[in-house]
């Protein structure tokens, strides 16, 4: 039997989450096609030196499978914020779904830390719409993963057991070392902000 918790927050966090990332994606999509025709266009999410979407989007990083990464925001949100609208509507999936949804998750969130890798290490800048996406798919991949587990067998529902009653806390202890990691990144440029 699944924690409660997962039944009643999953399909708000996938519609929510994904609603919200898609939101990002498609912002970010227009963006870019602004960019493109328009070199010298100054993207909305060009704030300052490190909030600067506009450095971030003319990187080889931005367009990592040759094409603008958006577009896999605007595919994968567009499934996660479906599936958590069919949830809402008392949907039942298949496990093989799950495992496949669990799949697309785990490209998600591994894409989005190696794209903060990136914004922080390599590039030098932050791209608030980016932050937008990174800060989304964070919980859905914890949430499905944790119903996933939930839905295991012997030592896999177990560790769901013990994960889902600290499910917040791994959440927080999360954004809390991405946080520490961006302000370590930029260091320099906050203290002359402060």
């Amino acid at each position: 039997m699944k924690p409660p918790f997962v039944n009643r927050l999953l399909p708000w966090v996938l519609t929510v989450g994904g609603l919200i990332g898609l939101a990002a994606a498609s912002v970010l999509t227009v963006e870019k096609i602004s960019l493109l025709r328009d070199p010298g266009y100054i993207p909305s999410c060009s704030i300052n030196p490190v909030l600067s979407c506009g450095s971030v989007m003319q990187t080889p990083q931005a367009e990592a499978f040759g094409f603008p990464n958006p577009l896999l925001g605007i595919a994968g949100f567009a499934v996660v914020m479906t599936v958590g609208v069919a949830g809402l509507s008392g949907a039942r999936f298949a496990r093989w779904f799950w495992l496949g949804l669990q799949a697309g998750v785990v490209f998600g969130v591994v894409f989005v830390h190696w794209l903060i890798y990136q914004s922080l290490y390599r590039i030098g800048a932050l791209c608030p719409y980016c932050m937008v996406v990174w800060a989304v798919t964070i919980p859905v991949f914890w949430y499905v993963t944790l119903h996933n587990l939930s839905q295991g067998n012997g030592s896999w529902r177990r560790a769901g057991e013990v994960l889902a009653r600290y499910h917040t806390v791994v959440l927080i202890l999360w954004y809390v070392v991405i946080a520490a990691a961006v302000l370590q990144a930029f260091w320099s440029y906050w203290i002359t902000v402060v």
